[in-house]
Order: C-alpha cells, then sequence, then structure tokens
C-alpha cells in the first residue's frame, strides 16, 4: 500500500491549493481516506474524510466552507481543495487510508499513511 501527497506550496494568506493523494495497493475497493495536518509544535488534527463506496465526506467544523474533499476513485486519488488559508495553517499535510469505508476523524483507524507534503502561509 502507498500513499503519495503533491500539491504543498508556500502561498499567501487568503490564498489556495489542492493537494493530491494518489492512492495504491488496497486489498479492497472500499476504503476511506483523509486528510490531517500537523502544524509546528502542534498535535496532528483531522481535517476531511471521503469513504470510496458511497463517495460520503465529512469535514471538520473549523473547515466547513474552506477545505472540500473530493475524489477521482477510478484513478485512486483524493483531493484536498483549501480556499482562504490563514498564515496558522502552516503545516505538513498528510493522507492516510482506513481499511475500512469508515467517516472517522481518529487518528488510530487509520493504518497507512503518506509521507506528507509542506503547506506554508505566508501573513
Amino acid at each position: 500500500v502507498r500513499l503519495v501527497e503533491s500539491g504543498g506550496d508556500s502561498v499567501q494568506a487568503g490564498g489556495s491549493l489542492r493537494l493530491s493523494c494518489a492512492a495504491s495497493g488496497f486489498p479492497s475497493d472500499d476504503y476511506a481516506i483523509a486528510w490531517f495536518r500537523q502544524g509546528p509544535g502542534k498535535e496532528r488534527e483531522a481535517l476531511s474524510v471521503l469513504v470510496t463506496d458511497d463517495g460520503d465526506t465529512v469535514t471538520s467544523d473549523s473547515m466547513k466552507g474552506r477545505f472540500t474533499i473530493s475524489g477521482d476513485i477510478a484513478q485512486n486519488t483524493v483531493y484536498l481543495q483549501m480556499n482562504n488559508l490563514r498564515p496558522e495553517e502552516t503545516a505538513v499535510y498528510y493522507c492516510a487510508e482506513s481499511d475500512g469505508p469508515l467517516l472517522s476523524f481518529t487518528e488510530s483507524e487509520y493504518t497507512y499513511w503518506g509521507q506528507g507534503t509542506g503547506v506554508t502561509v505566508d501573513s
């Protein structure tokens, strides 16, 4: 199983980025992909989750209206569109896979993790 994130960059506050998570090698067609982030000196936090069996999604309340998760299941790729970024959202952004189609923000539910992609938001 392999997850590879891309799309991280440096942007000005108020800017937008779209992150990608390319997945491969999963033993099942039904799984969940979640986006997390970890800023400097902060704990890792969950942002948004997509399940592949029905395309259902959930996004953290603090990101609703600014962050949108979507997927191209045929290409095994999940995206995170981030708008109106804030300096405090500077972090490494990770995608992770859960073996089952769970809409969960619990880290322990996720078995496989990517290496992360860095996002810097300048004020």
